[in-house]
Order: C-alpha cells, then structure tokens, then sequence
C-alpha cells in the first residue's frame, strides 16, 4: 500500500514516513499544499496523513480539492490537540478520521489500518481470501495457520491484491502502489514478485488474467 504524508514539520515528517515504512508502507511526502496537490493529482495513493496547518495551500483548502476533483482515498487528518472546530471542518470537509497532537505513532498506525481496510470494504483486522490470511498490524501472513515469510516488496504485492480480491489489477497499478516517488519502478519486476508469491502461497492463489492483469482466488483453499 501506498500513502502520502503531507507535514511541512521536517522532524515529524522524517518520524511519519519511517513508522510508515517499517510497517510495510511505500510512501512520499509533502511539506506544502502545492507539492501535496501536484503529487495527489498524479500519483496514486491508498490513503494520505493530512496535517492541516500547512504553507502556500492550508490543508483543508487541499482536502476540499481533493474532493471535487473525485479523488476518493481515505485521508487522517491532523489537529491540534483541544481544537474542536478544526476536527469538525476536517471532518466536513471530507477527511474520514482525525488523530490529535501530540500523537502516538502506533495510534496513527490503527487509524490507518482501518481506514484502508474499510476503503476496500473490510471490517476484520485480518485480511482473508481463502486459506490466505494477512495480518497488516503484524505485517504477518499465513496459509492454513502455518506463518509464511515473505519481502518487504512480496508483501506490498499480496497485500494490494487482498485488498482487492475479486478484481483484476494490472501490472501497472500493482507497481504504482509498491514503489515510492522517488523509486524507479519497472512492471515487468511484478511478475517476479507475484511468481515468487506462487511458489509460497500456492500455485493457484494468484490468477493471471490474460493482457489484464492478477487477480486473487479466494476459493476455500488455494488450489
């Protein structure tokens, strides 16, 4: 999965995407409204961390764009802590939770889970297709009980298509939401990853849909 932090703080910004990306996140940042804008804009993200009080664009002008442009990712916006009106503008302004600070980093983690996993319609905390079952908090995934050790990337990978079981998801989207900005990302690498998933999960976990893309079998179990 694949988030956006917009915190024009520089040390709360480094502390947001390094919890992030030790929980298996790939993610960009963004110290100004601009640069959030332009990046929401032209990439594509999973959720986004809003922090609200930012330069050149304040961060409920940017959420309110972000919304009559159509862009629909859950966003966690940031308020000071006691701020009531800044919760409620968020709110109405088209944010899907708030963490106030000062914050604990594993709070901002929770929140994020859920907001994904209701983004693709999921209420448990594990993810389940089949015998497969994905732990994000945990970042730990099992078939039939038995824990299976996957890569930083692997996981990245099973965890978009688990999000998205039941749809085909192509090449393209699939290296779009593993690889941050400023990585240089290459499709053809998915399909060593997904080939890699196959020989640990199952032959039949991962269908490819020809000239599609990959769509995850979540029958009883992976064949």
């Amino acid at each position: 999965m694949r988030v956006l932090v917009v915190e024009d703080e520089a040390r709360l910004a480094k502390q947001l995407s390094g919890a992030l990306a030790h929980a298996g996140y790939a993610v960009d940042c963004a110290g100004d409204g601009e640069r959030a804008d332009f990046l929401c804009q032209t990439e594509r993200y999973d959720a986004a961390v809003l922090d609200l009080g930012l330069p050149k664009v304040d961060g409920l002008t940017l959420l309110r764009r972000w919304r009559d442009a159509g862009l629909t990712l859950p966003v966690l916006v940031l308020t000071a802590r006691g701020s009531w009106h800044e919760k409620v503008q968020g709110i109405d302004g088209g944010a899907d939770d708030y963490v106030a600070k000062p914050f604990r980093m594993e709070e901002v983690l929770a929140r994020l889970r859920a907001l994904i996993r209701r983004s693709s319609g999921l209420a448990g905390a594990a993810v389940r297709c089949g015998a497969i079952s994905l732990d994000a908090r945990a970042a730990r995934v099992t078939v039939r009980g038995a824990p299976v050790r996957l890569t930083s990337h692997e996981f990245r990978v099973l965890s978009y298509l688990m999000h998205h079981r039941g749809q085909v998801v192509s090449q393209a989207e699939l290296s779009e939401h593993i690889y941050a900005e400023n990585l240089d990302r290459d499709s053809n690498t998915v399909e060593v990853f997904v080939a890699r998933l196959r020989r640990k999960l199952g032959a039949g976990a991962i269908a490819t849909v020809r000239g599609l893309g990959y769509r995850m079998e979540c029958g009883d179990e992976p064949p």
